[in-house]
């Protein structure tokens, strides 16, 4: 067992790096003239940061990266519920890290303005990168985190293939992103969600509670159906076995 201080350590490093990664394209990158890679880049992004922690760190932590894949992995039956509170707190650790060095680098480009979505932050209504209202923003990051965690659950099944989980697993996000950014600036993550939050501030944070209702909402139902699904019969007994 790989000891609690090189686990938090690895889930506070994997989780900056993805929210640095990802929201670090949209900010720095997407709307870059000429070049901006736009709603696919940002998100292979998010997707290449999350696939590229797993390979690196999925054997020292498991590469939660997230409060909701952490819950959701326990209420599937893979995770304690001890462990629960120290790796949300070091993926929060690691979220703010990321929005503030990417908050320092991008304010050294003369016209960078922090309010309103400066730094990626997730939002609905007039947050919302195209408008939607809170019902829509509820569903699609409920719907979309339950898929993220049937594809986390099922990948890293014992019976799964080997080797193969950090590309599903990957390519899932990407998938996510390329669905909802238009929609919520996606989350399905309630650490990437508060980095940024917290120093945007304003709707930014009166909004935030969204962002870890439904991401969690989506996984515990997804932790409980995968353990339905998954679970094998057992073998009938066999009369006089006991005797």
């Amino acid at each position: 067992m790989v000891p609690m201080s090189k686990r938090l350590f690895a889930e506070t490093f994997g989780t900056f790096w993805l929210v640095f990664g990802g929201c670090g394209s949209a900010v720095l990158a997407a709307a870059f003239p000429d070049v901006g890679i736009g709603l696919l880049g940002v998100s292979l992004a998010f997707g290449l940061t999350l696939l590229t922690m797993a390979y690196s760190i999925g054997h020292i932590s498991g590469c939660h990266l997230n409060p909701a894949v952490t819950i959701g992995l326990w209420a599937g039956g893979r995770f304690p519920v001890r462990d629960i509170a120290p790796y949300i707190v070091a993926q929060l650790v690691g979220a703010v890290i990321a929005a503030a060095l990417l908050l320092y680098i991008a304010s050294g480009e003369p016209d960078f303005v922090l309010m309103g979505n400066g730094l990626a932050v997730n939002g609905y209504g007039a947050n919302s990168p195209g408008g939607y209202v809170l019902s829509s923003a509820f569903a699609i990051e409920v719907v979309l985190t339950f898929g993220f965690l049937s594809v986390i659950l099922g990948s890293t099944d014992s019976r799964a293939p080997a080797g193969f989980a950090p590309i599903a697993i990957g390519l899932s996000l990407t998938l996510i992103h390329l669905i909802s950014i238009p929609v919520t600036n996606t989350s399905v993550n309630p650490a990437r969600s508060t980095g940024p939050a917290l120093l945007v501030g304003g709707i930014a944070l009166h909004q935030l509670w969204l962002f870890w209702i439904a991401p969690i909402a989506g996984a515990v139902i997804a932790g409980g159906v995968y353990r339905w699904l998954a679970e094998e019969p057992k073998a009938p007994a066999v009369v006089g076995e006991n005797l």
